[in-house]
């Protein structure tokens, strides 16, 4: 049986979205992240997120118009080279409908577009088999378990997945 495809579009990040970096600092929604951050440190990560210098952080809009999420994705260094890093959070009331890998495959084409670096590399928590679903069903590719800091001064266990992003298209459709 094959998986409903679920389409999303992807809003850029505006000074009003404030809100949805607060409904997403809940303890269950940071329990994999370390839990929820200050307000001051919420503040601080909004700010960066409008001004990233290169790649760019989205709103998830489902066709019925409703945000369900947020998702982006920025340039960092990794294994001694510049990459491109996504990660993203779903509203509980949207998760288990394929938003999340659908948002993945959006950030991958978009990605792609920007013309940039080749990889785009997602780091979800060993411990978190959602976030690590998503990267199967947009196409990354599980490369090994790596120690993580995030937030700053935190380590973690982590898969380290990633995709071409100058091969084909590839399984970025459903």
């Amino acid at each position: 049986m094959s998986e409903k495809v679920v389409r999303v579009d992807l809003a850029a990040w505006g000074e009003d979205d404030f809100p949805l970096l607060e409904q997403t600092n809940t303890p269950e929604m940071t329990d994999h992240l370390g839990g929820p951050e200050s307000p001051q440190a919420l503040e601080a990560r909004h700010r960066r997120y409008l001004a990233l210098p290169k790649g760019g952080m989205f709103r998830v809009v489902t066709p019925e118009g409703e945000t369900a999420g947020a998702i982006g994705y920025w340039e960092r260094e990794w294994r001694g080279g510049p990459v491109w890093e996504t990660g993203w959070s779903v509203l509980p009331a949207h998760q288990g409908r394929g938003i999340a890998a659908a948002a993945a495959r959006e950030i991958i084409r978009t990605a792609r577009e920007a013309d940039g670096n080749r990889y785009l590399h997602a780091f979800p928590s060993v411990d978190h088999p959602a976030s690590n679903g998503v990267c199967r069903k947009a196409g990354f590719e599980l490369l090994e378990e790596v120690s993580f800091e995030y937030p700053k001064g935190s380590w973690m266990t982590c898969n380290d997945w990633r995709i071409d992003l100058q091969s084909p298209a590839g399984p970025t459709a459903g």
